[in-house]
């Protein structure tokens, strides 16, 4: 199952709105196929486990990271081709919420003979798909915070100076989790005084390309700027609360599409509304990379999920520009409560990995 899980790791940020699963298939105390989803949904961990068996699947155990679907899409339910394929048993991590799977999967092949155990590795296989559980459960995709911060979590000095707070090692490996997300968001003041290009720049990941995202109530965003001038190439969305007039119809020409959502209650966008709009758009995962306002209103609103905080041996001081704004903290039970899940040394800085408690 570690094995399956491994091939279902590579399917982040490349499956949506699917998700990304790994199969492994044993006989004999040998693998005879494995596979993982592929870009864009397509084919099917286990289809592609199967093809790559052949005629060896029959009689195999299947290890699965997610339950099997059982439901008829662009392809046949991968329930059916594990049956029609003759494996003897199958070990499924955890069961699919979809209501369109809902154990169906599992019932399936049960119904047909074969073995099924569920529940190894679970937690390791809701952490993988988390961002897909989310959408099926709570109708918004995975929100994971990203800072680069000193010490004292300040990511820029009191003028603003902010390049590099960190290493070559720890801004290499920000770019790789922009390869594992479907977008990365900002708000539009770091967007502009950024001006970001928001895109993965390793090699040999040139195509695993994530959607930028920019909340921009008020279209403050130049015509100019690279996200905008790039997005006809590497798509470009801003959440925003008005639709129409001359300046929005300048930025649809330019290819950038707009997500029009309410405001709440400070004249902002709507992070509720918007989270479900990009869900609706099959987005499953979304790296926010700031700015402080933006990050206060997803924490205020208990919509983020994960922080992914890279922190440098270096102080900036209190009048430093703070990773995240005020968002109304007058107890300790109000504040924003995570669990650390990893830590990594990146040279000489940290990258400490939270999980959301409870």
């Amino acid at each position: 199952m570690a094995a399956a899980l491994g091939l279902a790791r590579r399917g982040l940020g490349n499956v949506a709105p699917n998700p990304a699963v790994g199969c492994v298939l044993v006989r004999a105390g040998a693998v005879v196929g494995r596979g993982w989803t592929q870009p864009g949904g397509r084919p099917h961990a286990e289809t592609e486990a199967l093809g790559r068996a052949g005629a060896s699947a029959r009689g195999a155990t299947a290890y699965v990271s997610l339950e099997p679907c059982d439901h008829w899409g662009k392809t046949p339910p991968c329930s059916m081709a594990l049956i029609e394929a003759g494996i003897a048993r199958a070990v499924v991590a955890i069961e699919d919420p979809d209501p369109r799977v809902a154990g169906g999967g599992i019932k399936r092949l049960r119904a047909a003979g074969i073995a099924v155990d569920v529940g190894p590795m679970a937690a390791e296989a809701a952490a993988v798909n988390a961002g897909f559980l989310s959408c099926v459960v709570k109708g918004r995709p995975l929100v994971a915070l990203k800072a680069a911060t000193g010490i004292d979590a300040r990511i820029a000095t009191r003028s603003g100076e902010s390049r590099w707070i960190t290493g070559e090692a720890a801004r290499q490996r920000a770019h790789l989790l922009r390869s594992e997300y479907d977008a990365v968001m900002v708000g539009a003041h770091t967007a502009i005084v950024d001006d970001p290009e928001l895109t993965c720049r390793l090699p040999g990941l040139d195509a695993r390309q994530p959607v930028r995202i920019v909340t921009d109530g008020r279209l403050r965003l130049p015509l100019t700027h690279k996200l905008v001038a790039g997005a006809k190439t590497n798509p470009t969305w801003i959440i925003t609360l008005a639709d129409g007039g001359p300046r929005a119809d300048a930025f649809r020409a330019q290819g950038v599409e707009l997500i029009i959502v309410p405001a709440n209650r400070d004249g902002r966008p709507d992070m509720v509304a918007a989270l479900k709009a990009l869900a609706g758009r099959g987005l499953t995962r979304i790296l926010v990379e700031g700015g402080g306002l933006l990050a206060a209103s997803l924490l205020a609103g208990r919509l983020v999920d994960r922080l992914l905080w890279f922190r440098a041996p270096r102080l900036m001081g209190g009048d430093g520009v703070p990773a995240v704004a005020g968002f109304g903290v007058d107890r300790l039970a109000e504040s924003a409560a995570f669990v650390r899940v990893s830590t990594i040394a990146l040279g000489d800085d940290l990258l400490e990995t939270y999980a959301v408690r409870g």
